[in-house]
Order: structure tokens, then sequence, then C-alpha cells
């Protein structure tokens, strides 16, 4: 290889100053040209946790990120339990009460405080779940919402909470309500109604729920072996109904125009 085609390798690879061609430096908050000084780049956002320390050669991020599964967003510290043995039982008990205050001056009023029990309990029945963090996230998006819009006057924290991982795991997939009711501390009823309150009142992106995509869960649901042979079978069953669905054009299956069965 040439030394033209590597010095053009280089200069395609590495930024240049477009009016003198020097090299750039983008150690600060913009970036500018070392020989003519033209700022060609600027009001850079770090996004990063902050520094632990100012000293170049020990500098380390530190710090956990932003999370929206928190009333706080994960911004605030707590303090610690210390278990060495050097420390005086004064000392032991005044650290305690110092973690006690630490602790409720987080919040401001009982909303806070309300808001931090809900998130709580969305991110306990979701990993009860195994849910990823996207639906931990998107729960406690539907629970802030909700107590944004005064929801939960009249309602139960845990049901609430419930209703939030319930919505978030039907907007990313297949769920039952019997499962979230197995973890949660209220009822299937009550989950329901605050489910239902969700879902007009927030305009949630619940997805239709089709005959089709219930036949492998349901499969694997019951108490014995399913051969291949019944489950093409009710595939090819639930694939005739989800076609009369979108002929009907109604998600339960009747027609347009018929009323609901009063039995």
């Amino acid at each position: 290889m040439s030394s033209q085609t590597v010095q053009t390798a280089l200069s395609t690879a590495t930024p240049s100053c477009p009016e003198c061609g020097g090299e750039l430096d983008s150690s600060g908050r913009e970036t500018n040209c070392k020989d003519c000084g033209l700022v060609t780049e600027q009001d850079q956002i770090d996004r990063r946790p902050e520094w632990r320390t100012y000293d170049k050669e020990e500098q380390q991020r530190t710090g956990a990120p932003r999370t929206a599964t928190r009333h706080d967003r994960g911004l605030s510290t707590n303090i610690g339990s210390v278990d060495s043995a050097d420390i005086s039982p004064r000392r032991r008990r005044r650290l305690a009460r110092q973690r006690q205050l630490h602790g409720r001056s987080k919040f401001t009023s009982k909303r806070d405080r309300n808001l931090a029990h809900g998130l709580g309990e969305t991110r306990r029945i979701a990993s009860a779940l195994s849910e990823s963090n996207a639906v931990k996230e998107q729960a406690a998006t539907f629970f802030k919402e909700a107590q944004n819009k005064d929801l939960l006057i009249g309602r139960s924290i845990e049901g609430g909470a419930a209703a939030a991982v319930y919505a978030a795991c039907r907007c990313n997939g297949i769920v039952t309500m019997e499962t979230v009711a197995d973890v949660a501390r209220c009822s299937a009823s009550h989950i329901w109604n605050c489910y239902r309150t969700f879902l007009v009142e927030l305009d949630l992106p619940i997805p239709v729920s089709l005959p089709v995509d219930w036949v492998a869960r349901i499969c694997s649901d019951l108490p014995f072996n399913v051969s291949p042979e019944i489950r093409q079978r009710a595939l090819k069953l639930a694939q005739q109904a989800t076609e009369s669905t979108e002929i009907n054009g109604r998600p339960d299956g009747r027609v347009q125009g018929e009323p609901a069965s009063t039995s």
C-alpha cells in the first residue's frame, strides 16, 4: 500500500477542520480546531454519571443510571449498614437513627410515599414474573400516569401496581390475570377493576389477543403432554377462528351489529 493511500485512509478516519484541515480537539464541551480555533460542535451533553474524583489518573465513573422504576429516578443515596466491631454501641445507635431520618427525608408528602410504595410493588411483582427491565419501566410509567390522573383514589396501591404490571405485560406479550394475581397482594377482581379503569382513562396501547396466540401457552399449561397432531389441529382451528375474526371485524368473533349474549 502506497503512502498516499495510507494518508488518505487516515484523513477519512480522523475528522479534520473544514477551514484549515487541522486537528480537532474534543476533550472539552465543544469541538474546536487546535490550529485556527474554529468551533465545529458545541453544547455537547455528557449523560454519563459524574466523576467520583478529579484526579485525571484516578478518574472513574460511578453511580447507578436513572430509572423510572423509583420515585426519585434512582438519584437519592442510602446510608448503608456498618457491621464493624470497632464501632461502639452508642455510635451504632446514632447511625441507625440517622439512617431512619434520612429515609424519611426522601418523601416530601404522602403522595410521594404512596408513589414509592407503588413503584416498589410493581418491581416486586414484575420480578416474581421474571419480566425484563423494559416491562418494569413501562409498568412504573403506567402507575405514575394513573396517580397523576387521580385514578388510585378509592383503590389500593397494591391493586394499582398489579394492574400496571398486567397492562405492561399485555403490551409486550401474553399473560393471564391468574398469573399476576398469584403473586399480587390483592384479589383478581380488584386487579380487574383497576385494569379496566386504566384501560379507559390512560388509553393503553394493548394489542388485541387472537385465538392463535394462545395455543402454545394452553398446550404447555395442560397437566399432560399434547401430541404434535393435536397441536397442529388446534393451530388450524385457531387460524380459522382468527380469519373469521378478521372477516367479522370484531376481536371477540361476533359479527358486526350482532348483540351480545345475555345468558
